[in-house]
């Protein structure tokens, strides 16, 4: 872990974490948008799964913390796919 990232003591998080970096780096590492629009969907199902976690308590900060960093996510993959859809 990154020594400026917070622990989220999670085990749903911490599953996908680690799938969630290696799509982000995809994206990252892709050319053009068609290719990073792929890794985009990828990335929406991700944290999809996160967002719709059955064991989220509105009351945990971790659980808090999850919904906005999963937030933040999907609104990045939405763009993504939405630039697809206008460079088409």
């Amino acid at each position: 872990m990154k020594e400026n990232q917070a622990k989220i003591d999670c085990a749903v998080f911490r599953n996908r974490q680690t799938a969630i970096e290696d799509i982000t780096a995809k994206i990252n590492r892709a050319e053009g948008v068609e290719e990073k629009a792929v890794f985009a969907a990828e990335l929406q199902k991700e944290v999809d799964v996160l967002l719709s976690c059955s064991d989220y308590d509105e009351n945990s900060l971790d659980c808090k913390n999850c919904h906005f960093i999963a937030t933040l996510r999907s609104k990045a993959a939405k763009l993504i796919v939405k630039a697809k859809k206008l460079a088409e």
